[in-house]
């Protein structure tokens, strides 16, 4: 017996610790020989020092399954560890090493903790200086373990007897706070000791107060108040316990930060440090009594998946001097994150840093920055060696300018690039034998680091940051494949269901914002199909019916409200349509104004969208609701056909976003879909390989024409370099996915439209093209427990491959072409199968372990 299984793992945590699930689901991988299939597992959990087993179970299942013990109380810690049995074995496994879950506060009678905050008056719509918080206790015994349980009004750093706790950044992260509001547990054991100890905390405006939005923005969306709300938890050596609340016994001032905001940046005076603020012993007598107020614990959730972290560092590739101590610097890579430095000069010397994402003759072009000032600055206390990172900002830039250094030179580590985002990992990977495909995908896979912080944003850089729908619509399928992003959407799709309107309306963007055009909400396809879709995507890539189970009554009511819109007609032709946005034939100042006419992208997004809920409400065991809207579907369908098809077979809109929807979303059958594929086709052929869609159509239109046989029409899309394409960034070198097709116009100018950004996932969704076509790995039922090798070689590559670490372990394809010859290897995971459909059609069915094929041919016995 040869088999092992790794550590478990609970829900989509990767970090269990203060988990907000009572009964979490467990998974787990097995590595075993090729060939092996698993057939039973048996669980165990120790807690409390008892120990209990669910014995064997005759099952090969080992994603996802029920918790089979009594739930967790809260705080309380269990390990779990898990052995399993293959086909025609007698005896098991060995044991996997053992995994801890820990449970958060489960229930509002947990938290003793008031919300505490500075008692000063603030005028609410300045400037206003964020505080420190501070208290101190005592602890007369030795300890066993410490948990600190932390949440904020506004964004928060704890500090423990002069120490940071963790390494979140902007925590609690943005949600509606008025319905969700995260809490973190951290370890904070080994920051204490027996006697004095102090615990202190920044506060800063955050999402909760600070500015949001373009036009000017608002402030103090969700209060006017700082607070923060924590509950320390010890547990001594001898068992007792004692728990250190925020409530009246602290004590607020003020820090070196002068003020701070997410889009203006962080203004720090190093003199201004209180040193030693966050120690016992520290001099508070001038700080101010802190104003308390109830916690309002009952909207308090745990995170659903992992904060935003610093994740990797970046030095300068070029220091340009530009005199008088003013230097640019170009990172080389586009991202989101904030430049840490060290310096050494003069009391009272301020630095100032300037961040963006281009330059234009030469010097940094704020210009598509609109409102967002992206400055921070920074004055010395003159005390030798300084180091400093802004804590509660964050930029999209490439390039920084750096004024008032008073060096005659940067070196090497004096400014690093500190790349933030949430802090998913990492799982799926890209290659072939064109080196601008190859940073095309690499330029997606930054665009979704860029924009994955805390929610999923349109950009990082401007006066907007927001979590659109309809772009994270479009984008999950690649999101999902690259990244282990359940827990981070899962958690966001909980706000949309907050924000949804009682009419099943579904927001431009989540959380909202007051906006002018954009509040009060108004239905719109493709974004509003969110509600449906993304859980989908979700469920499709992990197998995890939790989320269609979450989000079914959000999804339901979308479509129902759809329709009543399109009435008994079953068209949607009414109503504001953002349809086939950011064609690249609409004007600069009118992004709406595409080719494909909107209501026909509304109604082919309704079709699909009410597929999708019928399949979820099949998944679900919702029969009756399965049949309804499986019949809504083909009455939609069969509305879109009367509507838009011609006699001639054309569509209304002879465009290619309406044939690729048309297609793809399987609204047309037979002749209809080779006389749809043959125009699309015929319109690549006429644009010169050159792209005519926007966010509607640029997901779809590869699969359209290979879904057609035009594959070739595909990688003449895919390979075209001239405006507009997805490889003529590449050529202007872009290191990001832009929201414009020609963001960057040919000379060398930024486009002249107020929405210019450099770092927008949405046209990126080509990404899953790739690595279910060109490299041909995709799933083939829910969570890749079946796995689709289909790889279609085209467009002169010589070489590809994809690797993609599934529920089960990881899986790949490799395949090359070289003087007609085929040759293919594939790796399924243990407990997954596969099935190859080689280029010449061939069908191979393969079990777990590395195969290898050549022309269609087994080239050799499977090796493990």
């Amino acid at each position: 017996m040869s088999a092992v299984p790794a550590r478990p793992t609970f829900e989509h945590h990767r970090e269990a610790l203060g988990v907000g699930e009572a009964a979490p689901r467990i998974s787990w991988r097995t590595t075993a020989p090729a060939g092996w299939a698993p057939a039973g597992y048996e669980l165990e959990v120790t807690r409390d020092g008892a120990v209990a087993s669910t014995g064997r179970v005759a099952s090969p299942d080992s994603v996802l399954l029920d918790w089979p013990w009594e739930p967790l109380r809260s705080r309380e810690a269990a390990d779990v560890r898990v052995r399993v049995w293959g086909e025609g074995e007698q005896e098991p496994s060995p044991w996997s090493e053992p995994s801890t879950v820990e449970a958060g506060l489960l229930h509002p009678q947990d938290w003793a903790a008031l919300a505490v905050g500075p008692a000063w008056a603030e005028e609410a719509d300045s400037d206003r200086r964020p505080p420190l918080l501070r208290r101190e206790f005592s602890l007369d015994r030795p300890v066993r373990s410490a948990r600190l349980h932390a949440t904020a009004h506004g964004v928060f750093r704890l500090e423990v007897n002069g120490r940071r706790v963790g390494t979140d950044e902007l925590a609690p992260g943005w949600t509606v706070y008025g319905e969700r509001l995260r809490c973190s547990t951290h370890d904070v054991t080994d920051l204490l000791r027996t006697g004095s100890n102090a615990i202190g905390s920044w506060l800063a405006d955050g999402w909760y107060r600070g500015r949001l939005g373009f036009h000017g923005g608002h402030r103090n969306l969700y209060g006017t108040d700082l607070a923060l709300i924590a509950q320390l938890h010890v547990v001594f050596e001898d068992g007792s316990e004692q728990v250190i609340a925020t409530d009246g016994e602290w004590r607020a001032g003020f820090g070196p930060i002068l003020f701070t905001g997410l889009y203006e940046g962080e203004h720090y005076d190093a003199r201004a440090l209180p040193r030693g603020w966050s120690e016992p012993g520290f001099d508070d007598a001038a700080w101010s009594p802190v104003r308390t107020a109830p916690a309002g614990a009952e909207r308090f959730v745990a995170p659903q998946g992992p904060p935003v972290r610093c994740t990797e560092e970046l030095l300068p590739v070029g220091v340009e001097a530009k005199g008088n101590g003013r230097f640019l610097l170009d990172f080389g890579q586009n991202a989101a994150g904030r430049l840490r430095i060290r310096v050494r000069g003069e009391e009272g010397r301020t630095v100032t840093l300037t961040h963006a994402e281009v330059l234009q003759d030469g010097e940094l072009y704020t210009r598509p920055l609109r409102g967002a000032e992206s400055r921070d600055t920074y004055t010395l206390a003159g005390v030798g060696v300084e180091e400093w990172e802004p804590a509660f900002t964050i930029h999209g830039f490439r390039y920084a300018q750096v004024e008032g250094w008073p060096a005659a030179t940067i070196e090497p580590g004096d400014v690093v690039f500190r790349v933030l985002h949430t802090d998913m990992e990492r799982t799926g990977e890209f290659s072939c034998s064109d080196p601008l495909v190859e940073r095309l995908h690499e330029n997606v896979v930054w665009s979704t680091r860029s924009n994955f912080v805390d929610i999923p944003t349109d950009c990082p850089q401007r006066d907007e940051r927001l979590g659109w729908t309809g772009d994270i619509q479009v984008f999950a399928p690649t999101a999902a494949f690259l990244y282990d992003c359940s827990g981070f959407l899962a958690s966001w799709l909980r706000d949309v269901e907050a924000e949804q309107l009682e009419d099943g309306t579904v927001p431009w963007y989540v959380p909202v914002i007051p906006g002018d055009f954009w509040t009060p909400p108004k239905p719109g396809a493709v974004w509003g199909d969110v509600a449906v879709l993304t859980p989908w995507t979700l469920y499709e890539r992990t197998g995890d019916t939790g989320v269609l189970a979450a989000q079914y009554d959000s999804a339901r009511r979308w479509v129902d409200l759809v329709e009543r819109l399109a009435g008994p007609g079953r068209l949607w032709d009414t109503g504001v349509q953002l349809g086939d946005w950011l064609d690249p034939a609409a004007p600069p100042e009118s992004p709406a104004d595409a080719r494909t006419d909107r209501y026909l992208v509304a109604t082919a997004y309704f079709a699909w969208s009410a597929r999708h809920l019928a399949e979820t409400a099949r998944v679900l065991g919702r029969d009756d609701d399965a049949q309804r809207y499986a019949a809504l579907a083909d009455e939609v369908r069969e509305a879109f056909l009367a509507a838009h098809l011609r006699e001639d077979g054309l569509l209304s809109s002879d465009a290619q976003t309406a044939y690729a929807l048309a297609i793809r979303f399987g609204l047309l059958s037979g002749e209809q879909q080779r006389t749809a594929g043959a125009r699309l086709a015929e319109l690549v052929r006429e644009a010169g390989g050159r792209i005519a869609t926007g966010f509607a159509g640029t997901p779809v239109i590869c699969d359209a024409l290979t879904q057609t046989g035009h594959l070739e029409e595909a990688y003449l899309l895919l390979l075209e370099r001239g405006c507009p394409s997805w490889l003529y960034p590449v050529t202007m070198g872009a290191t990001t996915i832009w929201e414009r097709w020609d963001s960057m116009l040919p000379d060398g100018t930024v486009n002249p439209g107020e929405m210019t950004s450099f770092n927008h996932y949405a046209l990126g969704a080509v990404a899953d093209w790739l690595h279910r076509v060109v490299a041909g790995l995709a799933p083939d039922e829910p969570g890749y427990r079946s796995i689709l090798f289909h790889p279609r070689p085209g467009g002169g590559l010589t070489s590809a491959s994809a690797r993609h670490l599934t529920p089960y372990g990881t899986a790949s394809i490799e395949w090359t072409l070289q003087g007609g010859e085929f040759a293919v290897t594939v790796q399924v995971p243990t407990g997954a199968t596969g099935r190859l459909v080689l280029p010449d059609g061939t069908t191979q069915r393969v079990l777990s372990g590395t195969h290898r094929f050549t022309s269609g041919v087994l080239a050799a016995d499977p090796v493990g």
